[in-house]
């Protein structure tokens, strides 16, 4: 295990988090928000000099190459190290009472889950609320890409790097390089956010509110600067914008290249994108009907049901009405969205709409081997043969996040809580959604939880957010072994 190797480059990430925490106390200063600026001056007086130190002591080992075992063990260290530091400002400015509710609120922003204990967001200043939402921004794409996008600048391999943070059971190479890949898929996520500020702001909001809420829809996170969520927003336009982007955050990010490189073929043929597409459209259309009773017209009731299904399909968690209060049926396929997830390759959680269609494959190919047990039949998607290799991790995923899902359901009852709460709240931490149903229903939070229980879901969204593997398979024997 190359461990000076994994602070090294751990040590280069926490640099690149730091200009960050800059760039939020200059939003600070700009709103003469003393008081904030120097919560992150604090901040970076402990962080940098740390990275700094652990960067020189580990400067011979800056020639390494990451296997597979310092790949996951980095992934992993990188959003628990940049959590503990990101829950710092929040601390020295007194905004969040106490460093747990500090700690909750950064990891569900890393982790774009978007579950809060915040009461009166309102009431945060406009650097915290801006770190907040930069939080989002940058565990979207992956912060770790990010630093994969910087390694050939210190001579450091990431192809088990990027293979880790991945989102989803597989990430197709647009390049040879694995490096020139994060940087395109860190251009496009770029570009995506800066047209939906353009579009925001032509919208009516302020450059503040675009960026905030760009960075929560594009990184599917769902942080919003008002209490009422987007909802506080009484535009159409906006509503429309949002959930666009929300759907195209949503989608693999490989397909947005094959665009761009003309494979028109390559991006229509995709069966992940059609089922994804499918569900949203239809589901949104099954909800349009069951609330015209309560909007009054067809366009009003499609504004909010489109809006609010593709907050909870791609996980990002953002809200313009109360969907507590909506039909029984319009509540209960909300639900059934909340375990389908995005896509792979997304900046979305959840299950993954191909891990889904992938068992559904299966299931039909082991029917048709019922019937015909001579026969020889083959998984395909998108037309090419799926391999064991990728079928037997999803199943053994899907068995995996079951049995953290019934776990920590488990644990948010040893609380008093009901099962609707429970099993909901579990849910929305572990597949990375944020508001659920019962007591964390889009109108409430999560600051009513004990503490032990808030550490909990913090671990719950970070298994969500690596996708199980890459953080368990640490705590098995054989990981450590030479």
């Amino acid at each position: 295990m190359k461990v000076k190797t994994v602070l090294h480059v751990l040590s280069v990430l926490m640099l690149i988090i730091s200009l960050f925490i800059f760039l939020s106390a200059l939003v600070a200063l700009y709103y003469r928000e003393f008081s904030s600026v120097f919560a992150f001056l604090k901040t970076l007086l402990i962080v940098v000099p740390l990275s700094l130190l652990v960067y020189f002591m580990t400067w011979k080992s800056k020639n390494g190459v990451l296997g597979t075992r310092e790949g996951f063990l980095l992934v992993s260290s990188s959003w628990i190290t940049a959590s503990l530091a990101g829950a710092l400002p929040f601390t020295f400015d007194h905004e969040i009472p106490g460093y747990t509710d500090a700690f909750f609120e950064t990891m569900s922003g890393f982790t774009t889950t978007g579950a809060s204990i915040l009461t009166d967001i309102e009431g945060l200043s406009h650097g915290m609320l801006f770190w907040r939402s930069m939080t989002h921004w940058l565990g979207g794409m992956g912060i770790v890409v990010l630093t994969v996008a910087l390694l050939p600048l210190l001579g450091i391999g990431g192809t088990q790097l990027l293979r880790a943070e991945a989102p989803g059971p597989s990430l197709d190479k647009i390049t040879p390089k694995i490096t020139q890949n994060a940087k395109i898929l860190w251009l496009i996520y770029v570009g995506f956010t800066f047209v939906e500020i353009v579009l925001l702001m032509f919208g009516g909001m302020s450059l503040f509110d675009a960026s905030t809420h760009t960075f929560g829809t594009m990184a599917t996170g769902g942080f919003s600067t008002r209490a009422a969520s987007v909802g506080a927003f009484d535009s159409a336009f906006i509503h429309i914008v949002i959930t666009v982007f929300m759907v195209l955050a949503g989608m693999n990010f490989n397909l947005y290249y094959k665009i761009l490189s003309g494979n028109f073929r390559g991006f229509f043929r995709d069966t992940e994108m059609k089922v994804y597409i499918s569900i949203f459209l239809v589901v949104t259309l099954l909800i349009s009907i069951n609330l015209l009773g309560t909007y009054g017209s067809f366009g009003k009731s499609l504004q909010y049901a489109g809006f609010q299904a593709a907050s909870i399909l791609t996980t990002t968690g953002y809200a313009t009405a109360d969907y507590s209060l909506w039909p029984a049926f319009s509540q209960n396929a909300l639900f059934f969205l909340m375990f389908v997830g995005g896509c792979s390759g997304s900046t979305g959680g959840g299950l993954k709409v191909i891990r889904i269609v992938t068992l559904f494959k299966l299931a039909i190919h082991e029917m048709k081997q019922m019937i015909y047990p001579s026969g020889v039949f083959r998984l395909r998607m998108n037309g090419i043969v799926m391999k064991k290799d990728i079928v037997y991790p999803i199943a053994g995923f899907f068995f995996l996040y079951f049995l953290l899902l019934l776990a920590v359901t488990l644990s948010v009852s040893s609380g008093g809580y009901s099962i609707i709460t429970s099993f909901s709240t579990a849910l929305a931490t572990l597949g990375n959604i944020g508001p659920g149903f019962g007591k964390i229903g889009p109108a409430f939070n999560y600051s009513f939880f004990p503490g032990y229980i808030k550490w909990i879901l913090s671990v719950a969204m970070m298994l969500g957010r690596l996708e199980i593997y890459t953080v368990l398979i640490l705590i098995t024997p054989k990981f450590w072994r030479p």
